[in-house]
C-alpha cells in the first residue's frame, strides 16, 4: 500500500517539476512565505511535541528547533532573487566572438531524512534550501521523535499539495521503500550506519547525496585557556539537548596543569544550570527511548565517574555525568556517545592531542579553548574537520554565513544560507557562440598547427 503511494507520489512530484512552476522565482518565495506562515501557527503544538519526545523546554525548542528555522527562512527570502540569477563569466579569447554564463537550475525531485535529536530543525532547514533553490521534495521525519513527526505531517500536509512537497513517517520500512525511488537528489542527516545505507542506495542510481552524520567531536582546553569561561560554554554545549547533538563535544582533552581546576568549575557550571536537583529541573532534557537510555547506562564506569552518574529508567533520566581517568582503549572512546556523559583525557603537551588526532577518523567538529593566538592558528591548521569552534562551542552553526557540514567519516556537502541553496542547485554551464564567423584551427587536418595551438594553450 505504501509503496504504491509513494510511488505514485514521487511521479506527481517530477510531473509537476515538470511544469516549470517551481522555478519561478516569486513561486519559491511565496512558498518560503507559506512555510514561515504555518511554523508560526503550529509554534505551540510543536512545542508541546519537542517536550513530549524530548522533555525540551521552550527556550531550548524555540532557539535549537523553531527560531532558527524562521531565520533561515528570512535570510533565504532576503538574498534569493540576486542568489538565482544566471551570472555571465569571463570568456578567453580564443573563444572569439563567444558568450559565457552560469545558470543555477533545481535538481528537480528531492528526497530529506531527518533524524529524532532535532526533529523539527533537521527536516526543516534543508527544505528551505530545496524550496529556495525550486524543488519539489519528499520529507521523512524520524520515527523516534513521534510526536515531533506527527506535528510535521499535520503541517506540511495542510499548507503545501503533495505534488510539490510531501511528506512520510514511519520507521525502517518506509526508508526502504523511499529510497527505492529514483530523485533527483538525496539529503540525509543521521548516523554512519544509515548514512552508508543511503549511498549504497542512491549509487544504484547515480543519484547525487549530501551526508551530515556525526562522529566523535574533541574538545581541547589548553593551559592558558580562560577556565571560567571554557567551563561555562563547554558545559552548555556538551548538556543541551542531554547531549544528543551531532556536534556536542564528545569528550575533552585537558591540559594536565589545570585538570583539577577545570574540573571545579565544570561541576559548578552545570549546578548553575541545571540547579542541584538536576532531574526536576525544567532545563534538562531525557534521552529518547529506552534502547538509547540503556546504550550509554553501558557506557558509565562507576569506578570513573566523579560526577553525576544518577539515571532513572523510567523517566529516561541521565545526569549530566563527568569520567575521569580515562584512556583512549576504553570503550567509550570507540564510538560517538550521543548522550550526557563527559569522558577526561589528559595531555602536556598539544602534539599528544594533535597526534592522537591524526589517527582519528575526521570529527563534525573540533574546539579549542586557548588565548594563545598562535596555537589556535596551529591546532585550524593541522586538524582537519567539519567545522570549528576557538573558546566556544557550537556556535559556527548558529551563523547563516558559515557551512554546515562533515568531512571524512563525519559527512559530505553542506548547508545553511546559501550553502543550502547551493547543495539543492545544479550550476549550468552555458556558451554561446557566434555564427558570424568559423576559426578553422580545431578543425582537422592538423597540419602544420601545432605550433600555433601551442602559443594560444600554455
Amino acid at each position: 500500500m505504501i509503496q504504491a503511494e509513494i510511488t505514485d507520489i514521487v511521479e506527481k512530484q517530477k510531473k509537476f517539476f515538470l511544469s516549470q512552476q517551481t522555478k519561478n522565482i516569486q513561486f519559491r518565495l511565496k512558498a518560503l512565505t507559506t512555510l514561515k506562515k504555518a511554523i508560526l501557527e503550529y509554534e505551540q503544538k510543536i512545542h508541546a511535541a519537542l517536550s513530549e519526545d524530548l522533555h525540551k523546554s521552550n527556550f531550548e525548542s524555540y532557539a535549537t528547533e523553531i527560531g532558527i528555522t524562521l531565520e533561515e527562512i528570512s535570510y533565504h527570502k532576503k538574498h534569493l532573487k540576486r542568489w538565482a540569477k544566471s551570472k555571465k563569466v569571463y570568456t578567453p579569447l580564443f573563444h572569439f566572438l563567444s558568450w559565457s554564463s552560469i545558470h543555477p537550475e533545481p535538481y528537480g525531485t528531492v528526497l530529506i531524512i531527518s533524524p529524532w535529536n532535532y526533529p523539527f530543525q533537521l527536516l526543516i532547514n534543508p527544505l528551505i534550501g530545496a524550496i529556495s533553490a525550486g524543488n519539489c521534495a519528499v520529507l521523512k521525519p524520524a520515527e523516534l521523535s513521534e510526536k515531533t513527526s506527527a506535528v510535521l505531517k499535520e503541517m506540511i500536509e495542510k499548507y503545501f499539495p503533495p505534488e510539490y512537497i510531501s511528506i512520510f513517517t514511519g520507521g525502517r520500512e518506509t526508508n526502504e521503500i523511499l529510497l527505492k525511488e529514483k530523485y533527483d537528489y538525496i539529503f540525509f542527516t543521521g548516523s554512519q550506519k544509515l548514512g552508508k545505507i543511503v549511498m549504497q542506495e542512491a549509487a544504484k542510481t547515480l543519484t547525487p547525496v549530501t551526508l551530515e552524520l556525526g562522529g566523535k567531536s574533541p574538545c581541547i582546553v589548553d593551559e592558558d585557556a580562560n577556565l571560567d569561561i571554557a567551563a561555562r560554554r563547554i558545559a552548555w554545549g556538551k548538556f543541551i539537548n542531554a547531549g544528543q547533538t551531532c556536534i556536542a563535544p564528545d569528550y575533552l582533552y585537558i591540559h594536565e596543569s589545570v585538570k583539577n581546576e577545570f574540573i571545579g568549575k565544570l561541576k559548578e557550571q552545570i549546578h548553575l544550570l541545571f540547579g542541584k536537583d538536576i532531574q526536576s529541573s525544567p532545563n534538562f532534557p531525557r534521552i529518547i527511548n529506552d534502547f538509547h537510555f540503556k546504550r550509554l547506562v553501558g557506557l558509565m564506569n562507576e569506578m570513573k565517574i566523579i560526577f553525576g552518574g544518577e539515571i532513572d529508567e523510567k523517566e529516561k533520566y541521565i545526569s549530566p555525568t563527568i569520567l575521569d581517568n580515562i584512556t583512549i582503549q576504553d570503550e567509550i572512546m570507540q564510538d560517538e556517545i550521543f548522550g550526557p556523559l563527559l569522558p577526561i583525557l589528559t595531555f602536556k603537551k598539544i602534539d599528544e592531542v594533535i597526534f592522537y588526532l591524526h589517527s582519528q577518523p575526521k570529527p563534525l567538529a573540533l574546539y579549542y579553548f586557548s588565548s594563545n593566538k598562535k596555537n589556535q592558528k596551529n591546532i585550524i591548521s593541522k586538524i582537519s574537520s567539519g567545522g570549528v569552534c576557538i573558546n566556544d562551542t557550537l556556535m559556527h552553526i548558529a551563523n547563516n554565513h558559515l557551512p554546515f557540514g562533515g568531512v571524512g567519516n563525519s559527512g559530505m556537502g553542506q548547508y545553511h544560507g546559501k550553502y543550502s541553496f547551493d547543495t539543492f542547485t545544479h550550476y549550468r554551464a552555458v556558451l554561446k557562440k557566434s555564427t558570424v564567423i568559423d576559426i578553422p584551427i580545431r578543425y582537422a587536418p592538423y597540419k602544420n598547427k601545432l605550433n600555433l595551438i601551442k602559443k594560444i594553450l600554455k
